[in-house]
């Protein structure tokens, strides 16, 4: 272990923490060394061949599936199918005596998901028939935070989300989703909700966790984990229509429950849901989940791949793990599919100062508030303050905050949480204190908290936290409005681009934080049920919402022709400093309805990446195309401008476009794009740059990106800890290119503290590894208590790391 590296990197794990909302849950397959793969079929990820312990794989054939036959102009029926899945089942249950075969896919995947021990992988990975072996990992909604609201806190007003992206103006021109079919594929979804049971008919969709026809939420109660309420809330976003209107709210919906108790499900279900969903001739799909795996070419990015291929438009999350660069997850990286990333809608800035006892702290901001005049209304006031610890429930037993200020640490639960706890227990406003470095993680701004809510930095709520403990201080806040922020991008929405593909991700962004929805009440007598969520998740379901849309007015488009429209009208998104965000953090764009439905260019596809230029010495030459459709009346002309930024852009990169493309009244053009790169002239690292095409009419913008040298991807990006239950842990982490060396740190709950080494690695393989862990350190049990456990990977002198989640020793 090297020690300065785990004391070095100590103020930059607090950092990852926070912004970690959902982890790997890989295979239970185990390993303490890395293995050689089969060369007979691609083996994805690193199984322990010789481990008897069970895991859960899917399995793709040889045999194509309907959609690849189709895309290769070939005929492919079910029965052929099965025909060849049989035989492969027939010979794997002739190798393997336990092996159980569960899913079977064959509309846009071709094979089965099972259940064998790991040390038959390498057995049913030479069978003849099999094209690929992936684990069966696990996948989350990409949720960050929710709360529910009460009859008197919701108001159809709180709806702003669907309006602002330009549905309310869709609507007046008579386009409202009708006709038009939304798969949600979720956590399942109340379709008794008195704002959704209009868009269901008799068949409501299915449910993959059960097997069977209800694809309802789990409800409170259930002996398997705690209920859900994500499904219910994406499929009002998508087409509620009662008191919440949905950006579609005409729009029929199919239910495909997948993620069961706890928001938590398998790439087994997420398959077979992304199959059935097409086979009941969906237009649109929604998944608002998730893994932390940046690869385009698990299960999951596949399906959503043929699923497009078939005519079904496919938008998924970005995922919740920015801000940082290449933290885009499957099956966000899909190669076709519309990935979204999530922006917070514009507000309102007022500066506060903040004095308890003697003392001002100069940290005070606001963070959020209701209304302004609630805010307002606290100035000249004399107001009282107490410490309320975590902001629990527990915290404000037996503690008077009746109009009081909440004085609330950072940590375990989410801010709306700690301030709606403080509300309920009473006080007028609340005060919450960073728990971590506040240059790595600042405390970032909520607005539309139930109560007017102030944040400090940590040494600041520190310092009064302490004085409350010491004795009952009174102090005053006042505040005064600063100015308008626009529309930005939310600091949790993750970024692009893939890994091997160089993408950009995500395509488009849409609002995502403080999302008001449909949520179940499970209470039959008081059905109508509304909440507050935030995360790539809100996101998402907007742009399906959107894609309805566009599809109603649009019948005879292509699912390429609306990506391409989403991204083409998208309203490029600039932060709170003017400067425009690169484009792996907001795609396109802001994506608006009305301007994609009467779109009259489509530039296809909607962003272009040419890989990677490595060539020392001399030019490296590179080709691209995009096709132009003319969807006016008129012939139309395009100018066709390309520029890059960066450090030597000008001087190494050379781009000769189409200069001028003259397309016929609905007719469509090609614009070539030939690059000449000369990678000495330029520091490693990626460019991005921007495509323009110009008519008298019209301005389209086109992201494109290239990469000078290795790319600068992280070399861990994703860690999880499993508890076998026999004493010993997985941890299975996705290390994109290997690692040189890895390793794994064993810290205290609240990484103040290391405690040893769980073991050390070399030259280990790429993408998902799996490790076994005796639970010791340094040859001696830990005692029982709770710990987290941090990976780090080394690879051409490059470190980067990841935590996993509290793990627990008895």
């Amino acid at each position: 272990m090297k020690n300065f590296k785990v004391r070095s990197a100590l103020s930059t794990v607090a950092f990852t923490v926070a912004l970690s909302t959902f982890a790997v849950g890989g295979a239970s397959a185990t390993t303490n060394q890395p293995v050689v793969q089969p060369s007979v079929a691609k083996i994805h990820g690193d199984f322990n061949l010789t481990s008897s312990q069970n895991v859960k794989v899917i399995v793709e054939l040889t045999e194509e599936s309907i959609v690849e036959a189709k895309q290769k102009g070939k005929k492919q029926s079910k029965s052929n199918i099965k025909k060849a899945r049989d035989e492969v089942k027939g010979k794997l249950a002739s190798s393997s005596k336990t092996a159980k075969v569960k899913k079977e896919y064959d509309h846009v995947f071709s094979g089965f998901s099972a259940e064998l021990p790991a040390n038959e992988i390498s057995k049913l990975a030479a069978l003849p028939g099999v094209r690929a072996v992936y684990p069966d990992v696990a996948y989350r909604t990409t949720e960050v935070q929710s709360r529910e609201l009460t009859p008197e806190e919701f108001s159809p007003q709180m709806d702003k989300s669907a309006p602002f992206i330009g549905s309310d103006r869709a609507w007046e021109s008579g386009y409202t989703g009708k006709g038009v079919k939304v798969a949600v594929i979720d956590t399942g979804v109340d379709y008794t909700h008195p704002d959704l049971d209009q868009a269901f008919g008799s068949y409501k969709g299915w449910d993959f966790v059960d097997n069977d026809n209800d694809p309802q939420e789990t409800p409170k109660g259930d002996p398997r984990g705690a209920e859900t309420t994500h499904g219910t809330h994406v499929a009002g976003t998508v087409a509620a229509n009662g008191n919440i209107k949905g950006v579609a709210p005409d729009a029929t919906l199919l239910a495909y429950r997948v993620l069961g108790p706890g928001g938590s499900g398998s790439t087994e279900n997420v398959v077979a849901a992304i199959d059935r969903a097409v086979e009941d001739d969906a237009d649109v799909m929604n998944l608002s989940l998730g893994n932390s795996l940046n690869n385009p070419d698990w299960a999951t990015s596949l399906a959503l791949d043929r699923a497009m291929a078939d005519g079904v438009v496919a938008v998924t999350s970005n995922g919740n793990s920015g801000p940082k660069n290449w933290t885009v997850g499957s099956p966000g990286t899909s190669r076709e599919a519309i990935s979204v990333g999530a922006t917070q809608l514009p507000y309102d800035v007022y500066e506060s100062t903040l004095k308890v006892g003697d003392v001002s702290y100069a940290s005070a901001s606001v963070m959020g508030f209701t209304s302004a005049d609630e805010l307002l209304a606290l100035n000249g006031e004399g107001l009282a303050f107490t410490f309320t610890g975590l902001g629990k429930p527990a915290d404000f037993n037996g503690k008077d905050v009746k109009d009081k200020v909440a004085v609330i640490q950072r940590g375990d639960i989410p801010f709306v949480e700690k301030v709606d706890n403080a509300k309920n227990a009473g006080a007028k406003a609340v005060v919450i204190f960073n728990n971590v470095d506040d240059t790595a993680n600042p405390i970032p701004v909520i607005p539309g908290t139930s109560l007017p809510t102030l944040k400090l930095t940590k040494a600041e709520g520190d310092q009064l936290a302490a004085a409350l403990k010491a004795e009952n201080l009174t102090g005053t806040i006042t505040s005064k409005f600063s100015k308008e922020v626009g529309e930005t991008v939310a600091n949790f929405s993750s970024r692009g681009p893939v890994l091997d593909t160089w993408m950009i991700k995500p395509d488009v962004s849409a609002p995502g934080v403080d999302i008001v929805s449909t949520v179940p009440t499970f209470n039959p007598a008081n059905p109508h049920g509304y909440g507050s969520k935030q995360g790539t998740s809100m996101a998402s379901p907007h742009v399906a919402g959107a894609a309805a849309l566009v599809l109603q007015a649009n019948p005879n488009w292509s699912v390429e022709d609306v990506k391409a429209a989403l991204m083409n009208t998208a309203d490029k998104l600039v932060n709170e400093k003017g400067n425009v965000y690169p484009h792996n953090t907001q795609g396109a764009g802001s994506i608006r309805v009305v301007e994609a439905i009467q779109a009259t260019t489509l530039v296809t596809p909607g962003s272009h990446s040419y890989g990677t230029f490595y060539k020392d010495k001399g030019k490296q030459n590179a080709k691209q195309s995009f096709e132009v459709k003319n969807l006016s009346k008129e012939t139309k002309t395009y100018e066709v401008n390309v520029a890059f930024t960066g450090e030597n852009a000008n001087k190494g990169i050379r781009v000769k476009p189409t200069k001028n493309l003259k397309v016929n009244a609905n007719k469509k053009g090609k614009v070539n794009l030939d690059i000449q790169v000369e990678a000495s002239q330029l520091p490693p690292g990626h460019y991005e740059g921007v495509i323009t095409l110009t008519n008298k009419q019209e301005v389209i913008e086109v992201p494109t990106i290239l990469f000078v040298k290795e790319p600068d991807y992280p070399r861990v990006t994703s860690f999880g800890v499993t508890d076998n239950e026999d004493g010993t842990y997985a941890f299975d982490v996705y290390l994109p290119g290997g690692a040189e060396t890895l390793e794994f740190a064993v810290y205290n709950e609240t990484l103040s503290a290391v405690i040893g080494t769980a073991g050390t690695y070399t030259n280990v393989g790429k993408e998902f590894q799996t490790f076994t862990w005796d639970g010791q350190v340094n040859g001696k049990p830990l005692q029982p208590g709770k710990y987290r456990l941090v990976a780090f990977a080394d690879k051409a002198n490059k470190t980067d790391f990841t935590i996993s989640d509290v793990i627990e020793i008895k």
